[in-house]
Formats: structure tokens, sequence, C-alpha cells
């Protein structure tokens, strides 16, 4: 099934605004409410980071069935699902009394990420683009571009004139009677596909050939630490940059021109780099993070580097996205993406999951910001030589 363009374009903008929430409100909002939380809830933020690595590392497990859902059941069904679980999940944090009900709040927002993030959006999305897919989804990552710009200042604003629970309370709210009735009314009805009963009619790894099934390994370890880097950014770039200009209001302020920032990428994605392969516009984005990542780690010394770092981690941040929905249909194709994007999608949520709570152990234990961002610039760099070794691969095999 394919949508025709002009009703694509009535599709993504729905879409897009569901991914700013989303986004905004089960993975950003974090970074500015975690202190607020721990202070609330008598713990340290090593545990705040602990409940939130727990629901990534769900999203990790659950995404491989909800992209096989996606494929049975179409995107509507899944996405619909995703944003009732996470209204119920900010409530149970919002209402939370103590840390075990602050965790299983956290939990049910684990599998609310694998049902309404990008990981269910992209497949949902492939869908319905046919052709158009490529555009279609970096016209759908300009809006959840938006989705630190929009919840870091919001957030922060909520927890300053109310308090954290009021903020997350406010953000259900969006998911129940926003994020709902769009998934509902916009995206259109698939047939549900039958279950197969021919064992032999599903291989493991469809259409895999060795070469192809080692550059899917090398790009799934690519995506992962690329992973771990990004879910440690997000949760802890607030608090590097006040390090490195020494005022939190300023910091915040920074870290909210990521948004438009990876925006301006995908701009560029959209209008320009979309006549490149995926493959090598991801050849671009490794190298230009691992760059941003030393700019972080020597941004105490001069404080301008904060922002070229904001700068050039923001756009290769936001093409990264493109490049992660797109080289798995460039290289597998549309048929059953569901499964495949859930198969790489579940290591890199554990990545996700470990890194909040890994940097904020190593901030407890006397860590600083600088070797924050050197671990993380290592790690970066080892994502581009996976990432160049899966290409290589490739390459030679083409050859």
């Amino acid at each position: 099934m394919s949508a025709a363009p002009a009703r694509l374009w009535h599709v993504v903008p729905a879409l897009g605004v569901t991914q700013i929430i989303g986004w905004g409100s089960l993975y950003y909002s974090i970074s500015v409410l975690a202190s607020a939380m721990a202070a609330s809830l008598d713990c340290s933020c090593s545990w705040i980071f602990g409940a939130f690595s727990v629901s990534l590392a769900t999203s990790g497990l659950a995404a491989p069935a909800a992209g096989r859902a996606i494929d049975r059941l179409g995107g509507r069904a899944v996405l619909c699902a995703g944003s009732l679980l996470a209204a119920l999940a900010l409530a149970l944090i919002a209402l939370a009394p103590s840390l075990p009900w602050f965790f299983a709040g956290w939990l049910l927002a684990g599998i609310a990420m694998a049902c309404c993030l990008y990981d269910a959006a992209f497949p949902a999305l492939s869908q319905l683009a046919g052709a158009h897919y490529r555009r279609a989804l970096t016209a759908l990552t300009l809006f959840g571009g938006l989705a630190s710009t929009a919840f870091w200042p919001l957030a922060w604003q909520l927890e300053r004139s109310f308090d954290w629970r009021t903020a997350l309370l406010s953000f259900a709210a969006l998911h129940l009677l926003l994020c709902f009735p769009l998934h509902r009314w916009v995206l259109p009805k698939i047939p549900p596909k039958p279950p197969r009963t021919d064992s032999t009619s599903e291989p493991a790894r469809p259409g895999l050939s060795p070469t192809l099934r080692r550059s899917l390994i090398l790009l799934a370890a690519a995506f992962t630490l690329n992973a771990f880097v990004f879910s440690g950014i997000g949760a802890h770039v607030v608090g590097a940059l006040s390090a490195a200009t020494g005022e939190a209001t300023q910091a915040v302020w920074i870290a909210s021109l990521i948004g438009p920032l990876q925006v301006t990428g995908r701009i560029l994605e959209f209008s320009v780099a979309r006549r490149l392969s995926a493959r090598m516009v991801g050849l671009t984005c490794f190298a230009l993070t691992t760059l941003a990542m030393f700019l972080l780690w020597q941004a105490a010394e001069l404080s301008v580097l904060a922002l070229l770092f904001v700068i050039i981690y923001g756009a290769a941040n936001g093409v990264m996205t493109i490049v992660r929905g797109t080289v798995p249909v460039e290289l597998f194709g549309r048929e059953q993406f569901g499964r495949i994007n859930g198969q790489i999608a579940a290591p890199a949520f554990f990545a996700k999951a470990c890194a909040p709570m890994l940097i904020a152990l190593l901030l407890d234990q006397g860590g600083r910001y600088t070797q924050m961002a050197l671990v993380l610039a290592v790690i970066s760099a080892a994502a581009f030589v996976f990432y160049l070794k899966a290409n290589q691969g490739l390459d030679r095999s083409d050859s």
C-alpha cells in the first residue's frame, strides 16, 4: 500500500506533531527534571537515571515485537497503543509516591517508546510512502528535531512555575488528547496480514547473503555505539554545558539550539544530500559526531567550543536519524522492514539504556564532564570505524 503524495503530506505533519510530543516527554524532559525528581523522592540522580535506563532497556526488549506487530497489523494500531501507554506511564511517574512506583512507571514508558517513537513511526510511514519514503521520512524528522527545543524549556518552565509532577501530568494529557486522536484519525487502517503457517516461508534473515549479514552486524554495532553517545548527550548535555559555560540557564538555551540545528541538517539532507546514497551521508554523520565529541571535551578550556559542539553535533545527529531510517531500506528493502528495523533497534535501545546511568555513576563518583566527553569521543570514533568497515564490505562485494 502506498499513499498518494497529497494524502502523505497530511500524514507526515500529524506524525511530526506526535513525534515532538513523544520524544520531548518520554526522552528529553528528564534531562532538566532529574534533579527535582531526585529531591522529591529523596534519592540520588543515579536512581533517577537508573529508572530511565530501565525504560530504555524495556524499549529494546519490546522493539522487535512492536516491529512485527506493525508488519502484521499496520502502524495505526501500534502507534495508537503507544499513545495510550505513554499517557498512562507519565501519569504513573508523576503520581509515584516512592521509587518502586517511579520505576514501574518508567518500565511502562519503555513499552510506550517502542510503540510510538521513531522505530515505530518509520515502518508505519514506509507502509504508506512507497517510492516517496526517503523524502517523507526526512520531512517527518524535520518535526522530530524540534522535540528538545520545545520540551527542554517547557519542562524547565513548568518545573519552576509548578513542579515536575505537574509537568509530567501535562505531558500525559498531550498524549491522550492530541497524539492518540492524530494517530487514530490520520493514519489509514491497513488490513491485518494473516499469520504465516509455513515455517520455511519466513527465513530468519530474509534475503541476506553472508556479506550482507556481516555488514548488518557491523552496521548494528555502529548504530548501537552511536545510540550510546546520543543517549548520554541527551541526558547530560545540559550539565556538561553548564560546567563549560558556568551558567545553568544559559546552558539550557544553548542546548535548546540542538533542535533547530537538527532541523537545519535535515533540510540540507532533503535539498542537497538526498542526491547521495544514504550510506555516504551516514559516513559523513559518523565523522562529524566524532569531531563534535572532541570539541565538547575541550569546551571547558575554551567556552566558544561549546557552541561549536552544539552546531556540529546538532546537524550531524539530525541527519543521523534519517540515515538510521533509510540505510536498512536501501540495503534490505521495505518487505518486513518493521522486523528488520526492530532487530537493529533492540541493541541500540540497550545502549541508550546504559548510557545515562553509567555517566551518572561516573559523575557521582567524582568524575568530571570533560571525562564524560572524552569517553563519548572514543566511542564515537569506534562507531565511525564500524560503519566504515560495514560499507567497505559492501563495496568489495559490489565490485
